[in-house]
């Protein structure tokens, strides 16, 4: 108590969280609120511009990705009926696997709501050919409900940021809308500052470019930052987000 007495009239920040001594100090630095969550991870809030995102490290929701994941979101008011999927070609792969033995040589005879979204859109729309995927389809699959929406979002920046992504390329990488939110997940096993720095890059050029196709400007697709506004963070232990 009296060392936090001594930082109180001092002025002097208070140590980071045991284990975080790099990403709480950045999280500082950029004016982002750090949060640990005891024995799970941490949460990240920060704006992009006026619009709200959300960071977080922690065990995996996923059962396509084992260990630890990062997720990042942002509520942006975008279509409600807009629902689309970026992956990474192994985890397509993989997916479509899981999704032939679950349902076709399983006892499922339906995907019903438990299934990850991203599980069945997968099933449920055309992927963009090759032709009109560039570069990206060696890598990267795409689809949407919205198709010429998807090209849109995928032209210029967005697609520079996915081709110059340069992680370990079995690893899984999701980056979705739904429900006019836009999300990314990707296996994570540590959370090295460098790494998450680069994933958020990612996601703020995936921001900025559903905000161009959208048409609209800041106004009109940033949430109400109350903090009713905020879903609970999946996080273990987060029933009050920051």
């Amino acid at each position: 108590m009296l060392d936090g007495f001594k930082r109180l009239f001092s002025g002097a920040p208070a140590p980071a969280p045991e284990g975080w001594e790099g990403i709480a100090p950045w999280a500082a630095s950029r004016h982002y609120a750090f949060r640990d969550v005891p024995n799970e991870g941490f949460v990240v809030d920060g704006r992009l511009e006026a619009a709200p995102w959300r960071l977080e490290w922690g065990p995996s929701q996923r059962p396509y990705i084992e260990g630890h994941e990062l997720r990042l979101r942002a509520e942006m008011g975008l279509p409600t009926d807009l629902q689309l999927v970026v992956m990474n070609r192994e985890l397509q792969e993989s997916m479509e696997q899981a999704v032939f033995n679950q349902y076709v040589e399983g006892v499922q005879t339906r995907i019903d709501n438990q299934t990850p979204p991203e599980m069945r859109w997968l099933v449920m729309f055309p992927r963009l050919p090759a032709s009109e995927m560039g570069s990206l389809h060696e890598r990267f699959i795409a689809l949407s409900s919205m198709k010429s929406w998807l090209l849109r979002w995928l032209e210029g920046p967005l697609a520079q940021s996915l081709g110059a992504l340069r992680v370990a390329s079995p690893l899984p990488m999701v980056l979705m809308i739904g429900r006019g939110r836009l999300m990314l997940r990707a296996a994570l096993a540590e959370p090295e500052l460098p790494a998450l720095q680069v994933w958020l890059r990612l996601f703020e050029t995936a921001m900025r470019e559903a905000r161009r196709v959208s048409g609209s400007g800041p106004e009109s697709t940033v949430p109400s930052t109350q903090p009713g506004a905020w879903s609970s963070s999946a996080l273990p232990g987060d029933e009050h987000p920051t």
